[in-house]
């Protein structure tokens, strides 16, 4: 695979996005067949909940990740972009530019749409993509991974450029976030048993997709009715993914105005609420610190009453997972405050969590969304699967 991503460094940008167009347009032509093979796996698949939504394809489904490599196609050529520049007093001309990391692996669980999307930006990026998805979306998979094969050779490209591993053994796993000399970077999208192997096994060094614990903050000066719509589409929208909310955080002074409206507008959701909210929302069931501490990835949301902006802070800091963090005020020192104290990848005023995600924020896709603070951090799009080159050039000077 590393010769294959030499090859694919030194395609043309025309190249690149040619392939990325191929594919779109071989998933709208399959999409009765791919269709077909996930039904199969998703009728095999045992569990409900989250893990069957993820699993699952749809024609939308499908016509959103042909429309994002359209997306990703169209974006500005991240190859040598030329960062920063700057002329020695030796007359050395020095600059910065993007290169691709090289081999990147991705370890996921169950969504075969990554497979398409996490290719399309390795491709788009100049990278070669190591795929390692779970056995529960093996034939779907593969089936993806083979339209982009085929699609590299027709442009001229090494097909190994994208790659599945087909043996879904926790073994192979492991092997798999040990192999230094192939891959150049490891980015595991799953949950905390996956987060918690690659920090136990990886000796590739990884870029961690964490867990999102995200809260929405209704402050003391909230438009009411603005607040209750995000929250519903925090959480509702679609509960089983990292950017869904999972506790609301409401000021004392507008908890009773605040509570019953929500509860009215999201009745399909579980609330447990501390023991202020659940003076105004006796039905809910009791929180826990558990309750707190969870990424639900489901229709159940944590509730809980805070008496300021600090106490808001301080529960973020404390339970938070440092992925995307709301506030809906009309204050603006209080929405600049949670904009400077709130430790997150991502934070917002006045907009569902559900906007931090790649295509939303006009990357195309991404790959991930980084919860680290080293290399990337957010939504990882194009520019994240590249580092830094020095180029220096002279006319002859020595030191």
């Amino acid at each position: 695979m590393r010769r294959a991503a030499r090859s694919l460094a030194q395609a043309t940008n025309d190249q690149r996005r040619a392939v990325l167009l191929r594919v779109a347009e071989r998933l709208d032509a399959t999409m009765p067949e791919l269709l077909g093979v996930n039904a199969d796996e998703v009728a095999a698949y045992e569990e409900s909940g989250p893990g069957r939504d993820r699993l699952t394809l749809n024609e939308a489904r499908v016509a959103a990740m042909s429309q994002a490599l359209r997306e990703i196609a169209g974006v500005p050529d991240p190859l040598f972009e030329v960062c920063d520049q700057d002329v020695r007093p030796n007359g050395l001309r020095v600059e910065r530019v993007r290169v691709p990391l090289g081999v990147i692996g991705v370890v996921y669980e169950n969504r075969p749409n990554v497979t398409s999307d996490v290719a399309g930006l390795c491709i788009r990026s100049g990278n070669a993509a190591y795929l390692r998805g779970s056995s529960s979306a093996m034939r779907t998979n593969a089936f993806i991974v083979e339209l982009w094969r085929e699609a590299l050779v027709a442009e001229g490209l090494p097909e190994d450029a994208v790659a599945l591993v087909r043996d879904p053994s926790h073994e192979t796993a492991t092997a798999f976030m040990q192999m230094t000399s192939v891959l150049d970077c490891l980015i595991p999208r799953g949950g905390p048993s996956l987060i918690a192997a690659m920090r136990e096994h990886a000796r590739v060094p990884y870029v961690l997709d964490g867990d999102g614990n995200c809260h929405v903050y209704v402050d003391e000066f909230a438009d009411l009715a603005k607040a209750v719509a995000i929250v519903k589409n925090a959480k509702t929208s679609r509960p089983g993914v990292c950017n869904a909310a999972e506790t609301v955080l409401v000021h004392q002074k507008v908890a009773d105005a605040f509570l019953p409206e929500l509860a009215r507008a999201i009745p399909e959701v579980e609330l447990r609420a501390d023991e202020r909210a659940r003076v105004v929302l006796p039905d809910a069931r009791v929180a826990t610190r558990e309750d707190f501490e969870n990424e639900f990835l489901d229709m159940i949301l944590a509730v809980k009453v805070v008496s300021s902006l600090d106490e808001a802070v301080a529960h973020v800091a404390t339970y938070g997972t440092g992925h995307s963090e709301a506030i809906v005020s009309e204050d603006h020192e209080n929405a600049e405050a949670w904009i400077r104290r709130v430790d997150a990848a991502a934070v917002l005023v006045n907009a569902s969590t559900r906007f931090i995600d790649g295509g939303e924020l006009g990357l195309g896709g991404e790959v991930g969304i980084s919860t680290q603070k080293l290399h990337a951090r957010g939504p990882m799009g194009l520019r994240e699967l590249t580092c830094l080159k020095w180029v220096v050039r002279g006319e002859g000077q020595i030191r």
